[in-house]
C-alpha cells in the first residue's frame, strides 16, 4: 500500500499524539475540531498550574509536535497532513495564554486563532510554504497564534470590565 494510503491509526504513538488523541480524525475542518479539543484542556491546565503550566503545555506540545507531524509526513507522504492537529493545539495554548479561563475570552480566543490560521498573513504564510516537515506543520500555527494572542490582548484590555478576573 502506497504511503499517503495507509489508514491513520490511532495505536501509533506519533500518530496518536499528532492528531491530537484522534481529534483530527473528526469528519469535516479537522483543524477546528483540534482547537476546539483544545480550549477545555487548557482550561484544566491553567486551573492546575497556572499560567506557567499552560506556557509549559505549550512549549512541550510544540516540540512533541515537531517530532510527531514529522513521522506522520513521512508516513503520509503529506508536506501537512490535516488531520495533524497537534500544531492546532499548541497554537490554541499559546494564545490563551494571555487570558485567564472563561467561556468569552475562550471564544473569542478560538475564533481569532482560526481566522490567523486560516488566512496566513506574512510571516505566517511564508512559513507554511518554505518550512518543511514536522518543524513546518507547526510553526505556521504558532506565528498565527502570535497574531491571534497580540488581537485577543488588545481586545480584552479594551473590555476589562467584561473580560478580566476570569475572561468572562
Amino acid at each position: 500500500m502506497a504511503p499517503n494510503q495507509q489508514k491513520w491509526t490511532l495505536r501509533d504513538p506519533a500518530v496518536f499524539l499528532a492528531t491530537g488523541f484522534g481529534a483530527g480524525l473528526l469528519p469535516k475542518a479537522p483543524g477546528t475540531w483540534g482547537s476546539l479539543f483544545a480550549l477545555p484542556v487548557a482550561w484544566l491546565i491553567f486551573e492546575a498550574s497556572g499560567r506557567v503550566g499552560l506556557a509549559g503545555a505549550a512549549a512541550l506540545a510544540f516540540a512533541v509536535g515537531i517530532w510527531a507531524a514529522s513521522v506522520c509526513v513521512r508516513k503520509y507522504a503529506s508536506e501537512d497532513p490535516k488531520q495533524v492537529v497537534i500544531d492546532e493545539i499548541a497554537g490554541q495554548w499559546l494564545v490563551l495564554l494571555v487570558v485567564t479561563p472563561g467561556w468569552l475570552a475562550y471564544m473569542l480566543g478560538f475564533a481569532l486563532f482560526r481566522a490567523f490560521d486560516i488566512l496566513k498573513p506574512w510571516p505566517v504564510s511564508w512559513a507554511d510554504r518554505e518550512i518543511k516537515g514536522g518543524l513546518g506543520v507547526m510553526l505556521d500555527d504558532v506565528l498565527a497564534a502570535g497574531y491571534a494572542a497580540a488581537v485577543l490582548y488588545a481586545i480584552t484590555l479594551g473590555l476589562d470590565g467584561v473580560m478580566g478576573d476570569g475572561g468572562g
